[in-house]
């Protein structure tokens, strides 16, 4: 440990990132001891660095520990894959893992990524060795680093997704950690040693205060929530090129109960740069988190705090600083929405892409439908490549048309066709919530859907049933499943009980507004319910559900993230 560091200053974090050898730790000795399924409480941390997270089943934790036995631990692993595309061969070897090794399913999430749950420690080692055979892997999809960069997901609406999508990669692979830890403890190679001054030349020896999240978009979509990253970038499209992108800072959603100083965010866009430009725009971004960035309180530690607490001004001067020249104005840019456009679309290139729905992101089969069995054939005889969106869907892209015919009966076969679904559904997400999420107070993915079902009642009682409205539930205010840029917002207190938020813009723009307090599904349905009869009467033309609580006074616009309470 550093003895020029004043420690009790920072949070404990910083001195296990400090004291882990950058990200070893005692990681190799944790996951060979027999005596637990856990591993240490400072490994817990670094392990976040190597995209684990440990976790146990919920359900039966109170009976384990009545029986004297320790929790029922298991790990998450999320792995690493910028703009969410993989091959065929790439999803069956997901597939086989979540078989072998995990709980059966797949968790699609909203960074247009894999998750795994239910490894356990012995299993761990093997998994990651797997992953990485099938040229995927892990290192930098958690911890306080970049994280996965998520993009414009269907190459049906643009062509230019694939200059989108290798920007994300460039991005992502400009800003992974250069510590050789993954490679060691995981994939077995040699130790590397390097003086501290080399090993991390952007992240130095305590990396950054908090994650940090980087999204692109290409307008109108707005289909991985621009505004609620760290640092989003919107393409700027003049005669079907990419002139440049706006630089958008400061999103994120995470907040905590009981203390007001933490809220959600929206992003603020402070100019323009060239395509050129953009990495060296991505790295300064972060480089001023690093040295700016609040490391003696976690609670305050991400970019929108260092923005608001410094103010805007002052972030874009110093980053003119770091980079040497000043961003250009924005350019105009026009969003209209941020979800998925479902079926299949003819694209630019001539093929087939299929965006599918998937409710929550969980890929398993329950009872007659089978999606997990009906993708993993579809991924046995595609020609094109499988896209996992920001809103947990996936895009079956760049098939041919004796492909597509393929695949439609297989899914048919499956009973999972395609199926027309209510405007509500479409735009719902959940997080993973209960029983594996350790931060979670309410259900969330195990829930939504059949919340949803009985809205729907409501809703086709008011001739609604077709309206699209984004709804998202989160079984806590960490924000996982970005409920507050929601139009319909639900946020978990306890065990059955929601905070209900409104008006959220439709585009993705704006936060929205604590409503209702601490609500079950009884007055969740009753107050919907007296909300959807007025829209349904006294809306304007072409006006969304967001906009029309607002003029209708239901509830106050919020811009600043400052404004927002539970």
């Amino acid at each position: 440990m550093n003895d020029t560091i004043n420690w009790e200053e920072l949070s404990e974090v910083e001195k296990i990132k400090y004291d882990s050898s950058f990200l070893r730790g005692t990681l190799a000795e944790s996951l060979i001891d027999p005596i637990s399924g856990s591993i240490a409480p400072d490994d817990r941390q670094i392990s976040k660095f190597h995209g684990i997270y440990q976790q146990s089943d919920r359900d039966i934790d109170k009976e384990r520990k009545h029986q004297k036995l320790e929790p029922a631990w298991s790990f998450l692993i999320r792995v690493r894959m910028p703009g969410g595309m993989v091959t065929p061969e790439q999803w069956l070897s997901m597939d086989s893992l979540s078989e072998k090794y995990g709980n059966g399913s797949l968790k699609m999430t909203t960074r247009q990524t894999f998750q795994l749950h239910g490894i356990l420690k012995k299993d761990l080692k093997t998994t990651i060795q797997k992953i990485n055979e099938s040229l995927l892997d892990t290192i930098s999809a958690c911890g306080d680093v970049n994280r996965n960069v998520v993009c414009h997901a269907n190459p049906a609406e643009s062509p230019l997704h694939a200059e989108v999508i290798g920007l994300a990669k460039k991005i992502g692979n400009h800003l992974l950690p250069k510590t050789n830890a993954y490679h060691e403890i995981w994939l077995d190679k040699k130790l590397v040693a390097s003086s501290k001054e080399t090993v991390e030349p952007l992240y130095g020896d305590r990396y950054l205060p908090r994650k940090f999240k980087i999204g692109i978009v290409i307008p109108p979509n707005n289909d991985c929530d621009v505004f609620s990253q760290d640092l989003g970038l919107i393409a700027i499209v003049e005669n079907d090129t990419i002139k440049g992108y706006n630089v958008i800072v400061g999103g994120g959603l995470g907040s905590t109960f009981g203390i007001p100083e933490t809220y959600p965010r929206a992003g603020s866009v402070i100019g323009f740069c060239k395509p050129e430009q953009v990495i060296d725009v991505a790295e300064k971004v972060v480089a001023v988190q690093r040295d700016y960035g609040n490391r003696k309180d976690r609670k305050q530690a991400r970019l929108k705090y260092t923005i608001d607490h410094r103010g805007l001004e002052w972030f874009e001067n110093e980053l003119q600083k770091y980079l040497g020249y000043p961003l250009e104005k924005p350019a105009p840019f026009k969003l209209t929405h941020m979800g998925d456009s479902y079926g299949w679309k003819k694209g630019t290139d001539e093929k087939w892409h299929l965006t599918y729905f998937v409710e929550g992101g969980r890929v398993k089969n329950e009872g007659d439908k089978r999606v997990k069995d009906a993708l993993r054939e579809a991924a046995g005889i595609s020609d094109g490549n499988f896209i996992l969106t920001g809103n947990q869907n996936v895009i079956l892209s760049g098939v041919s048309e004796k492909v597509k015919t393929k695949i439609n009966a297989i899914l048919k076969k499956h009973n999972v066709s395609p199926h027309s679904i209510s405007g509500l559904r479409k735009n719902s997400i959940s997080c993973v919530a209960l029983p594996t999420c350790p931060l979670a107070f309410a259900e969330a993915e195990r829930y939504l859907p059949s919340l949803i079902t009985k809205m729907e009642g409501i809703l086709e009682k008011y001739n609604l049933l077709k309206e699209e409205m984004v709804i998202r539930m989160t079984g806590c205010p960490n924000g996982c499943g970005r409920p507050s840029m929601a139009e319909i917002g639900l946020i978990g207190k306890s065990q059955g009980h929601y905070n209900l938020y409104l008006g959220g813009s439709f585009e993705g723009d704006r936060l929205n507004t604590l409503y209702r307090e601490t609500i079950a599904e009884p007055e969740i349905l009753q107050e919907l319910e007296l909300l959807f009869k007025d829209f349904a009467s006294s809306r304007n033309k072409g006006e969304r559900f967001g906009d029309f609580v607002i003029r209708k006074n239901y509830v106050k616009e919020i811009r600043e993230g400052k404004e927002f309470r539970h």
